[in-house]
């Protein structure tokens, strides 16, 4: 049995609207407990007391200590974890979906190279939370800035894919449009935005930045799962 038939064979239920609503979900609440057990400090300022949500990165929480020197292993754990978890669900998302929306030959060719894109992603997600930024720091940052790279061109692709396909309600192309815009302002502040170390001001605006496409990231997929939760969507399949 091929990849292909592997995903067609699978409840889409679970991989397109229970399994992204759960990680989704999971992710922001093992968030909200690393931060409140992280035990402190910023790039600029090692003596701040816990998470502060402006001056610090996700990725302070994946840190093997903290930035006040303490150590940080709850927060890691929790960090690592919940990568782990939306990558894998992620990945299992969007290889569930050329069989949706690929009704078309021309179609199921891009959703498939938008998968290819969005496995890559994924792939880097769990490389994230596995590489702690001070002790790996350079793959640390590899891995999440292509996160958004590859999410760049997938997104690219499935926004093309998803208006084609005719499978969802406008306003929900209209949301992954958004996303995509969003996505692309981003690795524009990856690639043109100040320095998080040259200043507290260059790392609120990145911090926020990385909150912002974070939020945008969840809150585009929850809204997908939303439209193939219609009547009738998933029972078009090609």
């Amino acid at each position: 049995m091929n990849t292909s038939s592997i995903f067609k064979s699978i409840d889409k239920r679970i991989t397109l609207i229970y399994l992204p609503r759960t990680a989704c979900f999971l992710f922001i609440f093992l968030q909200m407990v690393g931060m409140l057990v992280y035990p402190g400090g910023t790039i600029h300022d090692a003596s701040t007391l816990g998470y502060t949500f402006s001056q610090n990165f996700f990725s302070d929480m994946g840190a093997y200590a903290a930035r006040n020197g303490e150590p940080n292993y709850l927060s890691m754990m929790l960090f690592s974890f919940s990568l782990m978890v939306v990558g894998i669900t992620f990945m299992v998302y969007y290889l569930s979906l050329p069989s949706l929306l690929g009704r078309t030959r021309s179609n199921y060719i891009m959703a498939c190279l938008g998968s290819l894109f969005a496995t890559i992603s994924s792939i880097c997600m769990i490389g994230t939370g596995l590489t702690p930024t001070d002790l790996v720091f350079e793959p640390h940052v590899l891995f999440a800035n292509n996160i958004f790279h590859f999410s760049l061109l997938s997104s690219s692709l499935y926004t093309v894919v998803v208006y084609r396909s005719e499978v969802l309600e406008m306003k929900y192309i209209t949301g992954y449009v958004l996303f995509f815009f969003s996505i692309a302002a981003y690795v524009g502040v990856l690639q043109f935005g100040p320095s998080a170390r040259a200043s507290v001001d260059g790392l609120v605006f990145q911090v926020v930045s990385q909150k912002m496409i974070v939020l945008a990231f969840i809150c585009s997929v929850l809204h997908q799962t939303y439209g193939f939760s219609k009547v009738g969507v998933l029972s078009g399949e090609t």
